[in-house]
Order: C-alpha cells, then structure tokens, then sequence
C-alpha cells in the first residue's frame, strides 16, 4: 500500500489549502488503524464487484487501488458530506471504476451483486436493522465473493468500555452523525454465518489501538 501521505493528498481541497481536516485524517488513520491493510489483504484474489455499506470518505477504494486491487468498487453512505469527499477524493485521485451514493440503510440498500464490505457500521444501527442489513449483505454474495466485517463485538472488558467510549466521542464532536446502539455478540455473527452456510474466519483487528475490534471474513 502507498505511504499514508501519498493517498491523504487526494484528500486535501485545492480550493481551500487551510483545510487539511480529512488530510490529516486519513493519514493518521492509515498510520495507526490496521483496519485497511486487514480488509486489503482480506480481499486479494478476489475480482467480485465489491459494495461497501456506509463507506464514509471512501477510503477503501483507495486502499484497494494503491494494492494493486482493481475490481469494480461502489461505495455508500448515509453521510451525504462524506459521499461529497469521497468523490472529489476519488475524481483528484484518478480513481477508475469507482462510484459513490448517498443511501440509508435504515430504509433501503443497493442491489449488487458481488463481495460485501461492513466496517464500523452495524453497531451505530438497532438489533432489527442489524438483523436486515447483514441478511441483505449475504443475500449479495455470489460463489467466490467474500463478506468483509470490521465490528466492535459486545464485550465488557477495556477494550470493550473503550470502543464504546470513542464511538460515543465521534459522535459528540460531529464526525459520526449517530452514535453507537447496538454492539452485535461473536454467537450472533457465527449463527447468521452458518445458517448461510458461509464459512467464515474471526480474529481480533486491534494492532496497536486499544479498541476491541474484529474482522470477520466470510466465503460463499
């Protein structure tokens, strides 16, 4: 993957030079969170379409292209500032076969067909919309497509209260618009996985953060 800099330009408004907020972010994101290089490297090898459900700035389609990863990316979020970004990011970058939407999920979601991203998103839904939501994502898949799922689990030790903690911070300084409702259990992931007969992979995505996070890949 590109040095951290190298993607965080896309990311800095021409326009407005004083205005470096999502600069700064983004490289200090890929400087300290190893969720990129895990989804990164959780989908090598795979050609599906991927759709990434609340993609914010959409920095993974970034992460994906600086891997060398050039399948067909479609991004969504809520946040329609955010998707505002990503597409600027994703036109200064250059970025081919990139699109990005404004969607709720709490009301609707894509058709798509292909490889499913969800990251740091289920816990900022209800259990009902958790439910739907992850249901939809396997409804997506095709054979060889990969579900990818970066999730806070519940659980009541330091890195648990942590996680919750700064879901609860971003949402009070305004970068998260809700906050965190629901953190989903390992028992639920395993039972809804199964049932689908996917077979899927767990393991704690913590690097050096001290947050209680987990990727989870599932195969069709």
């Amino acid at each position: 993957m590109n040095k951290p800099s190298t993607i965080a330009d896309a990311f800095t408004e021409p326009r407005w030079p004083p205005r470096r907020y999502h600069y700064y972010y983004v490289r200090g994101k890929l400087a300290s969170d190893p969720l990129y290089p895990g989804v990164v490297a959780a989908l090598r090898g795979c050609d599906a379409p991927l759709l990434d459900l609340g993609c914010g700035i959409g920095l993974l389609a970034h992460a994906l292209r600086a891997d060398g990863q050039a399948l067909r990316y479609a991004g969504v979020d809520f946040d329609a500032g955010k998707i505002a970004v990503a597409k600027a990011a994703a036109d200064r970058a250059k970025l081919a076969g990139v699109a990005f939407a404004t969607c709720d999920l709490l009301r609707e979601r894509p058709s798509h067909r292909g490889s499913v991203a969800l990251l740091d998103v289920l816990q900022y839904l209800p259990g009902e919309a958790q439910e739907r939501v992850l249901d939809d994502a396997i409804a997506m898949l095709e054979p060889g497509s990969r579900l990818v799922v970066r999730s806070g689990l519940h659980d009541d030790n330091a890195r648990g209260r942590t996680t919750r903690m700064v879901d609860r911070l971003a949402n009070a300084i305004g970068w998260m618009r809700s906050g965190p409702l629901c953190y989903p259990k390992q028992e639920w992931f395993e039972r809804k996985l199964a049932n689908a007969g996917l077979a899927a992979d767990f393991r704690p995505l913590h690097g050096r953060t001290p947050f209680n996070n987990w990727l989870i890949v599932a195969t069709r």
